[in-house]
C-alpha cells in the first residue's frame, strides 16, 4: 500500500506483540467472551491474538474494507490454526445493531479503528467517510472554525457504543487519547450506559511510527447509570494509575478529584476572555520594525502609516515571559463591521501595500471571510485596544497569565493562538494575572484540562474560572470587586456582582 493509500485509509497495522498484550490485559478481567468482534480488522493480528488466547470457546468475526487485507488475514488465520469468518465489508454499510443483537452474550469489540480525520481524508481525495451529520452537537460557527473536524474512529467508536446500547459487552479499541476522551464524554453525556471505563497509555511512535499521544480505551456497556469516570493507566495494565477523569457539574474534566476540591471556583464569568487576532496571512500581516519602515515575511520593506500597525505578541512570547515586542500586526479594522476601504483615504500607503498583495488575501481559504471586505481579519473588537490586558498562550503546557500594556501609546495585541481579557490600567491588569498564577487557580485549570490536547487550553476553559471566588478564597475579594464594578467591559457580570454585594 503506497504512503498516501494508507493516509488516506488511516491504515496502521496492529503488530501482534502490541495485539497480544492488549488481548493479555482485557482477559485479566473476563476471560468468559463467547463471541469476539473485530469491526476492521486489517490483515487480522487482534483475530490472531484472541484466537491463540480462547481458542475455540469465542465465535470470531473480522470485517474489512481493503479486499488485499482480507486475502491475508485469511491467509494468516487459516495458517495459524484459528478460526474466526472474516468478511469483505464496508464499515458504514453494516448495520451493526441488528449483527450484535444475534451474537449470544459476552460479546468482546477488539480492535484498531482507522487513524485520520475526516478533514484529512477529504484533502487527500478519500472518500470513505461515513454521511455526514451533526453527531458531535456543535454550532454553526464552532463548524466553521474546526471543532467539527473529528477522528474517523471518533464516529465509527460512537456509532459501535450505540449499537452496543442496552447490551452487555466489552469494546477495547487503540486510538488517539483525544478521541477516547471525545467518545468516552459523549457516551456519558448521551447516557449509553457505559461503565468501568479506563484509558492505557501506549507508545505510539514505537508502535507505529507516529508521533501522537494514543491508548487502549477499555469500557463495558449494557450498564444503567454506569459510572461516569475513566481511570488513566501508565500503560498495558492496571499497576500504575495516573488519574482519573470524568464527567462534574455536567462537563468532562481531567481530574476529577481536583476538580471536585475545587469546584466552588466553577462560575461566573466576570471578564470575558477572548481570542486574539486572526488573518491568515502571516507574510503579509506580520512586520518587523527596520529602518525606512516594516519589512514583512518576503524580506519587503514598505514604509507604512502608524494608523494601523500595532505591535504584537504571539504564544511563544508569552510562554517564555518575552513581553517586549519584536514585531508588529497590520490590523485593517477595529470592527469586524468595518469597511476597509477606509484605508484608502486614511493611509494611502498602507492602501497600496494591501493591494500588491491581495492575492494573499484572496487566498485565505476559512470561511470565516466570506462576504466579508477584501482585507478583512477576524478577532477585533474595543477590547483589542484596551490600554492593558490579562493573557496566556493557548498552546504551551505553562500556564503563565501575563499583564501586558501599551507601547509608544500603542495597545499590545495578541494573535490568535492567546486569549485574553481587557482591563483599564496596569495595577489591575497585574492584579488578575497574580491570582491567576496562584497555586490554587492553577490547580483548578489543569483539573479541567488536558494537555496532550491540540490547543490544550480552551476559551471555554478559561471562562470557567469565577475571579471573584478565586479572589475570595485568596483574600482579595474586596479589592477584586472594585476592579470588576468600575469596569465597563461585561455589564451582565457587573449586575450580578452588584446584586451580590446587596444580599
Amino acid at each position: 500500500m503506497s504512503k498516501q493509500a494508507r493516509a488516506i485509509f488511516g491504515d496502521f497495522q496492529t503488530p501482534i506483540e502490541l495485539a497480544r498484550e492488549v488481548v493479555d490485559l482485557v482477559l485479566v478481567g473476563d476471560a468468559s467472551f463467547t463471541a469476539v468482534v473485530e469491526p476492521t480488522c486489517g490483515v487480522g493480528s487482534f483475530l490472531l491474538a484472541i484466537g491463540q488466547r480462547l481458542g475455540t470457546a469465542a465465535s470470531c468475526f473480522g470485517f474489512e474494507l481493503n479486499p488485499r487485507h482480507v486475502a491475508a488475514c485469511q491467509d494468516a488465520i487459516r495458517n495459524a490454526g484459528v478460526a474466526a469468518q472474516i468478511q469483505h465489508q464496508d464499515f458504514y454499510e453494516m448495520d451493526w445493531r441488528s449483527f450484535f443483537a444475534q451474537l449470544p452474550a459476552r460479546v468482546l469489540v477488539i480492535g484498531n479503528l482507522p487513524w485520520v480525520t475526516n478533514a484529512a481524508l477529504g484533502a487527500l481525495g478519500g472518500d470513505n467517510l461515513p454521511a455526514k451529520s451533526n453527531f458531535q452537537g456543535h454550532n454553526g460557527f464552532a463548524a466553521k472554525t474546526g471543532k467539527a473536524n473529528f477522528d474517523i474512529s471518533e464516529w465509527m467508536l460512537i456509532r459501535l457504543l450505540e449499537s452496543l446500547r442496552g447490551r452487555p459487552a466489552t469494546l477495547a479499541m487503540l486510538c488517539k487519547t483525544a478521541t477516547a476522551r471525545k467518545v468516552l464524554r459523549h457516551a456519558w453525556h448521551n447516557d449509553f450506559g457505559v461503565d468501568c471505563s479506563s484509558l492505557h497509555l501506549i507508545d505510539a511512535a514505537r508502535h507505529f511510527g507516529v508521533s501522537v499521544d494514543a491508548c487502549l480505551l477499555l469500557t463495558h456497556t449494557g450498564v444503567p447509570n454506569g459510572d461516569q469516570r475513566a481511570t488513566i493507566y501508565q500503560d498495558l495494565s492496571f499497576a500504575q494509575p495516573l488519574q482519573t477523569m470524568g464527567m462534574a457539574s455536567g462537563e468532562l474534566v481531567s481530574d476529577v478529584t481536583a476538580y471536585l476540591e475545587l469546584q466552588d471556583l466553577d462560575g461566573v464569568e466576570y471578564r470575558r476572555w477572548r481570542s486574539g487576532v486572526k488573518h491568515d496571512a502571516a507574510r503579509i500581516m506580520e512586520l518587523e520594525p527596520v529602518a525606512g519602515g516594516y519589512r514583512n515575511g518576503l524580506g519587503e520593506t514598505w514604509s507604512l502609516e502608524p494608523d494601523f500597525v500595532y505591535p504584537l505578541l504571539k504564544s511563544s512570547d508569552l510562554a517564555n515571559g518575552r513581553l517586549a515586542p519584536r514585531r508588529y500586526v497590520l490590523l485593517t479594522q477595529s470592527r469586524v463591521s468595518d469597511d476597509t476601504g477606509a484605508i484608502k483615504t486614511l493611509a494611502p500607503a498602507t492602501w497600496d501595500y494591501l493591494h500588491v498583495h491581495g492575492a494573499a488575501f484572496d487566498a485565505r481559504g476559512s470561511s470565516i471571510y466570506a462576504n466579508r471586505a477584501r482585507f478583512a481579519v477576524f478577532g477585533v473588537g474595543p477590547y483589542t485596544f484596551s490600554p492593558w490586558k490579562v493573557a496566556v498562550s493557548a498552546l504551551y503546557q505553562e500556564l503563565r497569565f501575563q499583564a501586558i500594556g501599551s507601547l509608544d501609546e500603542r495597545p499590545v495585541v495578541v494573535d490568535d493562538t492567546c486569549y485574553f481579557f481587557p482591563c483599564e490600567s496596569r495595577d489591575e491588569a497585574e492584579f488578575f494575572a497574580h491570582l491567576l498564577n496562584s497555586e490554587v487557580a492553577q490547580r483548578f485549570l489543569r483539573s479541567l484540562i488536558f494537555f496532550d490536547s491540540k490547543r490544550a487550553i480552551t476559551i471555554d476553559t478559561l471562562r470557567r474560572i469565577d475571579l471573584l471566588k478565586l479572589a475570595a478564597r485568596l483574600g482579595q475579594r474586596v479589592q477584586a470587586a472594585a476592579y470588576l464594578v468600575d469596569a465597563p467591559f461585561e455589564e451582565g457580570a457587573q449586575q450580578l456582582l452588584l446584586f451580590e454585594g446587596h444580599m
